[in-house]
């Protein structure tokens, strides 16, 4: 089907209300708009020099765990989620009573998405991997009395107080196992000539619409792309994250998507879509170089602890994944003493790697300033 051609779905009516029926989209595209396809090279150009710094920055696991932490945060925010990056990065005990919801939401988000990333190395995506981050998402949170782990049995809408003044009402939950189906089988579809990029523009607005669970749609929706570009070979690590251009664009955003079942314009939302990846490909190439230059500047800084050096290193190797500590956390980390990790951190703030952050004399809490500031 020609992008152009597409029609996005109809309204059936309900009790007091419409709903609307998406077209499934397992089958083939074309398009005729060359925008699309200058956007195309661009967004694939912009991944291969994003995967190019997961060669070459060593031990790059260490730095992934901040982009998941940066994207948890972010995709949460756009659900109205008041949680900043530092605060993430405590323990609960930290956290104000009135923050806690917030902070437990993007706890699970940032659980799922390091479940998915162990169990991609191992089976496909697929709906059932969704529901099982979907479990781990709402388990123990706001959602958690919204069916965690199971599509929808009934009738969800997107703003406003019921189905009757909603700004979007999906498709009764009579359609979404088919509507889920079919999606599952465009992913995997290897009979169809689709890039990759293209194909999972189109997959993201389609679950969007369908809003397959009660709760944490969009959560689950912007994990999708990561996921479906790792598990297709087009990222080598999970280290592209939509949710903050979705979130520093959210009007386009939603307008891009509300416009495809409006005006059936998918063009527009396709090209909406690759200009996200080339902006947030882009992005993650600056964050990596300056990960590498912070690294290259801390290594010279870690020599100069001679015999401590090695148990320097390790503190870093355990900075780069959360750079927000307690003297609690490298004694159980490092297995040292509590006197050993003191003087351990003593030597990084005098190196100036880490600051402390509360001006407490107990209870104290450091930050690596500099490498948080990156993301």
């Amino acid at each position: 089907m020609n992008l152009k051609d597409f029609k996005a779905g109809v309204y059936y009516k309900q009790f007091q209300y419409k709903s609307f029926l998406p077209e499934k989209i397992n089958h083939t595209w074309l398009w005729d708009e060359p925008k699309i396809n200058v956007l195309l090279e661009r967004a694939t150009q912009s991944l291969g020099e994003l995967n190019a710094f997961s060669l070459i920055v060593p031990d790059i696991d260490l730095f992934i765990q901040m982009h998941i932490t940066k994207e948890a945060q972010a995709s949460s925010k756009i659900e109205g989620t008041n949680t900043n990056i530092d605060e993430v990065l405590m323990d609960k005990s930290a956290i104000a009573p009135e923050k806690r919801d917030d902070w437990q939401e993007v706890q699970n988000y940032i659980k799922a998405m390091n479940f998915a990333v162990k169990e991609l190395e191992r089976l496909p995506l697929s709906n059932r991997l969704l529901k099982e981050m979907h479990k781990i998402l709402l388990a123990g949170a706001r959602g958690e009395h919204k069916s965690p782990g199971e599509f929808r049995t009934s009738q969800n809408w997107i703003g406003g107080s019921n189905p009757s003044d909603a700004v979007f009402v999906p498709p009764s939950h009579e359609h979404v196992l088919d509507l889920m189906s079919d999606f599952e089988k465009f992913l995997h579809n290897d009979q169809i000539d689709v890039p990759h990029l293209i194909k999972v523009a189109i997959g993201h607005y389609q679950f969007e619409t369908i809003h397959p669970f009660l709760d944490g749609n969009g959560r689950i929706g912007r994990l999708l792309i990561t996921f479906y570009l790792v598990a297709n070979k087009l990222l080598i690590k999970p280290s592209l994250y939509l949710s903050d251009f979705f979130e520093r664009n959210r009007t386009s955003y939603y307008d891009s998507l509300s416009r495809v079942r409006v005006s059936n314009d998918l063009s527009q939302w396709v090209k909406f879509f690759l200009n996200g990846i080339i902006a947030t490909a882009e992005k993650g190439k600056t964050t990596f170089q300056g990960i590498l230059h912070l690294k290259n500047s801390i290594d010279a800084k870690i020599v100069k602890l001679n015999r401590k050096a090695e148990r320097g290193r390790e503190l870093m190797n355990m900075l780069y994944r959360s750079p927000i500590v307690r003297t609690s956390d490298v004694v159980d980390v490092l297995n040292i003493t509590p006197k050993s990790a003191i003087k351990l951190i003593d030597d990084f703030q005098r190196l100036k790697i880490l600051h402390e952050m509360t001006g407490f004399k107990r209870n104290r809490v450091f930050v690596f300033e500099e490498y948080l500031k990156l993301f």
